[in-house]
């Protein structure tokens, strides 16, 4: 498995999933925080990926220009962005209009009020 990721285990849990994906998960809160869509979690999470494939080869001597290592690494810092980015902005939704919206999940809000009490029946 460590062609697959291009460095070992250890080094991919620790810098790719631990250190990497907790700056994306921040930066997709960030980004909803600032009631930004969720494509700049893909830009952020792509600069992330390119950073951590950076420090893989440079500091345990992983290989950098890996395909497979940094699609990898991109597809976990994109769904640790993402999973962040909508928890924020279920928050956010919730905070500013309480008096629209009620938290189902930490992923998902729905519409209070005589409209929704209309649609259910």
């Amino acid at each position: 498995m460590a062609n697959w990721f291009g460095t070992s285990w250890p080094v991919f849990l620790g810098l790719t999933v631990v250190l990497a994906g907790g700056a994306s998960a921040l930066a997709g809160r960030a980004i909803a925080q600032n009631w930004k869509p969720a494509w700049h979690v893909a830009l952020a999470a792509l600069g992330l990926a390119l950073a951590d494939r950076f420090l893989v080869y440079a500091l345990f001597e992983g290989e950098l220009l890996y395909l497979p290592g940094f699609l990898t690494s991109y597809a976990v810092q994109l769904a640790l962005g993402l999973l962040a980015w909508r928890i924020a902005r279920v928050e956010a939704m919730v905070r500013q209009y309480p008096w629209l919206y009620r938290k189902a999940s930490p992923f998902h809000y729905v519409p209070i009020g005589p409209e929704a009490e209309a649609g259910r029946g």
